[in-house]
């Protein structure tokens, strides 16, 4: 499997943990908001657990496709399409029209981060660390 599946579908996995830790509990009125907190902090465990291994192996310094950047617009789409999911079938809500524009805008942002160069400068340039010369001699 090439790493960007690997990685998108750890994503995925990671945000389906992290949208249950962050609203899940807004519909159980009946919980305490301690007993809230610590059953988030339980559901966000795994989040991280799946979270760390999906940008390691992602990035381009350990053989991924993205640099950083990329790697966090690709995770706040990845992110709407795990909560536009969970906003219907859990909560049971509709998403307005506003926030499906929203929500497309942000895919557009993923378009516009993954189109143009391929590999970054991931070294600094030459001579980065050589003192500046000053001003040209006249």
């Amino acid at each position: 499997m090439p790493p960007w599946a690997i990685t998108v579908l750890l994503l995925i996995a990671s945000n389906a943990f992290m949208t249950f830790a962050w609203y899940y509990h807004v519909k159980k009125d009946a919980w305490p908001l301690l007993t809230a907190i610590i059953l988030s902090w339980l559901i966000a465990l795994p989040e991280y657990i799946l979270q760390v291994p999906a940008n390691r192996a992602g990035h381009i310094s350990r053989g991924g496709p993205f640099t950083l950047p990329q790697l966090k617009v690709l995770q706040e789409a990845i992110t709407l399409g795990v909560f536009t999911v969970f906003t219907i079938l859990v909560a049971k809500e509709r998403p307005r029209l506003n926030d499906a524009i929203a929500f497309m805008l942000i895919f557009a942002a993923v378009a516009v981060s993954m189109s143009g160069r391929s590999k970054p400068h991931l070294e600094a340039p030459p001579n980065a660390d050589a003192p500046d010369p000053g001003p040209p001699p006249r």
